[in-house]
């Protein structure tokens, strides 16, 4: 199938897109890798102003949604241009408070953008918690255990994070950190935290599939551009078949997570989203890994703003789901 976004989502996408060329993200992605998060708090304000975390927050709410066909056109563009912070996890927030009093308390603000939401799953770590404004660990029980007031498990408000330090991952705009283990306000309990829980794995897989995508389109497009300057034997390498094989291999393998991504924003079945996050986030790591053997020695260097992207599409293919987990449930 081939789906084809109306004029009003191009024309969102190209807003956001200019938006977010004119804000130099590069520099707010490395001020934000070493702990400084002034710059991506503007940008952070900037993207909130122009609609996007609204898109995950209903109109009752004060937002604008639900609508993942958009939200995952702007997740394209957020991952284009490598920004930093807890997009997904605010997103997957905004699916979590769904019940009418935490959606009353919580949803305006990451509507607005004036909160910054961080999710810890099962006692893993949180990205950015010392960047977030509220921090939400859940604990899904398996059938049959009980937690407190019944079947299911736990949504909390933690006190914040810590203890032990903040945690670099294989991309440096990705800090982990642990929650507060104790204490908490607690949110909600029981079989309706499990029900809750799993619509946002959803979401957060959509969003990061978008993501994903978005950054192998970049990686793609500056590597296409850099085999057209860069020479060997007094030619450019993109003259080289072998070059264009492996370019055109990674386009395809985009191309084809293009319609997955928009396919499963469409039905929002957990199977068809874990169908295109393992395709958008396999793509991007394939065409991450063609970008930097094309690039040479210069795609190891951390001063050359390819590295942004490439350390992200390896990052991005793990997160909310590894490829194993998301094929075993698509194979279900």
């Amino acid at each position: 199938m081939r789906f084809l976004l109306d004029d009003e989502q191009r024309a969102f996408a190209h807003s956001l897109d200019a938006l977010l060329t004119a804000a130099d993200t590069p520099s707010a992605v490395r001020s934000w890798s070493a702990g400084d998060h002034t710059a991506g708090r503007a940008l952070w304000t900037r993207i909130a102003d122009a609609g996007v975390f609204a898109l995950a927050v209903p109109e009752a709410y004060e937002g604008v949604g639900p609508l993942p066909v958009e939200l995952a056109v702007a997740f394209v563009e957020l991952g284009r241009h490598a920004v930093p912070g807890p997009l997904v996890e605010t997103v997957a927030a905004a699916a979590l408070l769904t019940e009418p009093g935490l959606a009353k308390r919580f949803l305006p603000g990451l509507a607005s953008g004036e909160t910054i939401a961080t999710v810890a799953l099962n006692g893993s770590y949180a990205l950015d918690g010392d960047a977030a404004t509220i921090h939400l660990t859940v604990e899904s029980a398996e059938d049959g255990e009980r937690g407190e007031g019944g079947a299911g498990g736990e949504l909390r408000l933690a006190q914040g994070y810590g203890p032990g330090p903040v945690r670099t991952s294989m991309d440096p705009a990705r800090r982990l950190t642990p929650l507060e283990e104790v204490g908490g306000e607690l949110l909600a309990t029981g079989s309706q935290v499990t029900a809750t829980a799993a619509h946002a794995l959803t979401w957060a897989r959509l969003a990061t599939a978008a993501q994903a995508l978005g950054v192998g389109l970049t990686l793609l497009d500056r590597t296409v551009a850099y085999v057209k300057q860069r020479s060997q034997f007094g030619v450019p390498i993109g003259s080289f078949q072998v070059v264009k094989h492996r370019l055109a291999d990674a386009k395809v393998a985009l191309e084809f997570a293009r319609p997955l991504l928009f396919g499963a924003a469409l039905t929002m079945e957990p199977a068809d989203v874990a169908a295109a996050k393992v395709t958008a986030c396999e793509a991007a790591y394939a065409t991450a890994r063609t970008a930097l053997q094309l690039h040479g020695a210069i795609g190891y260097t951390a001063e050359y703003d390819l590295s942004l992207w490439l350390t992200k599409a390896r990052a991005l293919r793990t997160a909310w789901g590894t490829p194993g987990e998301c094929r075993e449930l698509v194979l279900k």
